[in-house]
C-alpha cells in the first residue's frame, strides 16, 4: 500500500468514527439524580441606569408577593441576581423562584384563594399599576425557564 492509500484509509476511518453518534455513558438515578425541586428563572434585560428603579418596583410587587407565598408555604425561596456587566448579553438580571416540586406550579384554587386573602385587594391594584406603567418602560423579559438541579454521583 502506498502512502496515499494509507492516508485515504485513515481519513475514511476517522470520518466514519466521527459520524457515529456517541453513546451516553451516564444513567439517570445510577450516575446522577434530578431534583424534585424546580426553579422558575426569568431572564430580564433592564435598561441602562434603570436597575435601582426596577428593584424599587420589584420590592413592592415581585418580592412582596413572593414573601406572602413563602409564608404560606407555596414556594421555598426566591432570589434576584444582577450582572456586574449590565450592558453585555441578552439579559442582566435573573428572577428566580424555588418550588418544592412541579405540583406546586399546578393551578390550585385553595392556594390561590389563600394567597389573594393574604395579599389583599390594595396590593393587587398597586402591583397591577406598577406592572402596567413602570415595567414596560424600563425592562424586557428575554426568557422564562423551568430548571431542575442535577447532582452527578
Amino acid at each position: 500500500m502506498n502512502i496515499l492509500t494509507k492516508l485515504g484509509t485513515l481519513v475514511s476511518a476517522t470520518m466514519l468514527a466521527s459520524a457515529v453518534p456517541a453513546q451516553a455513558q451516564l444513567e439517570i438515578y445510577d450516575d446522577y439524580v434530578v431534583s424534585d425541586a424546580v426553579w422558575t428563572i426569568s431572564t430580564v434585560k433592564v435598561d441602562a441606569n434603570m436597575g435601582d428603579y426596577y428593584l424599587e418596583g420589584l420590592r413592592s410587587t415581585w418580592i412582596a408577593s413572593n414573601e406572602v407565598a413563602k409564608k404560606l408555604g407555596q414556594i421555598e425561596d426566591y432570589s434576584i441576581y444582577a450582572s456586574d456587566f449590565p450592558q453585555s448579553g441578552q439579559f442582566n438580571m435573573l428572577l428566580i423562584v424555588k418550588f418544592a416540586n412541579t405540583a406546586d406550579l399546578a393551578p390550585n384554587k385553595a392556594k390561590y384563594d389563600a394567597f389573594m386573602k393574604a395579599w389583599g385587594e390594595t396590593k393587587v391594584k398597586q402591583s397591577r399599576q406598577i406592572s402596567k406603567d413602570l415595567y414596560p418602560t424600563i425592562r424586557t423579559i428575554t426568557g422564562d425557564y423551568l430548571m431542575r438541579k442535577i447532582d452527578v454521583k
